[in-house]
């Protein structure tokens, strides 16, 4: 209990004295169960709960135990040879959520010299794209949308999207796809 009550109160930002504080629970009170002396009552559980902003049933889960971290070293994304993909379009897959029931799906896109415009992707989701090199015209249903580096969208991937037109490159974007899994 005390171990979940810490990682939260880190991850919060919060020294044991602001969450004291904003809790109502003594900072002494607080640093006992955060090592393991004191059990908490229900009712010191919920104060802390609510100087932390979350529900109480966090400080029951193992949350050391998920299975949805990964890290993925610079140029070291699994390389995703997508049946049907768009020639000349290079994806590189950032990560995975192996967990829940919501399906995240970074990319790193990569446009190589044989690419073309292509607008007629659709799919479930929503997609969050920024562009990191390159200039491009995006079209998204009857919108079209100049992006340069440094430049975002977000939008429902079920509406026809894609790059109408390569300004200036080499192009490349991070793509992340979220959808709710079934």
């Amino acid at each position: 209990m005390g171990n979940q009550v810490r990682a939260l109160r880190i991850a919060a930002g919060a020294s044991g004295g602001e969450l004291a504080a904003s809790s109502g629970v003594s900072r002494s009170m607080l640093s006992r169960i955060e090592r393991g002396l004191v059990s908490p009552s229900v009712e010191t559980l919920d104060r802390i709960a609510n100087g932390l902003g979350v529900p109480v049933s966090r400080f029951f889960s193992d949350q050391t135990v998920r299975t949805d971290f990964s890290h993925v070293p610079s140029g070291r994304g699994i390389l995703i040879d997508r049946v049907g993909a768009v020639s000349g379009y290079r994806y590189e897959l950032l990560g995975h959520q192996l967990s829940g029931n919501l399906f995240v799906e970074p990319y790193l896109v990569t446009l190589q010299s044989q690419a073309r415009p292509y607008v007629t992707f659709q799919h479930p989701g929503i997609k969050f794209l920024h562009l990191v090199t390159g200039r491009v015209s995006y079209r998204y249903g009857a919108k079209l949308v100049k992006l340069a580096p440094g430049d975002s969208l977000q939008f429902d991937a079920t509406v026809l999207h894609g790059i109408d037109a390569i300004e200036e490159g080499p192009v490349s974007y991070l793509s992340v796809v979220f959808t709710l899994r079934d």
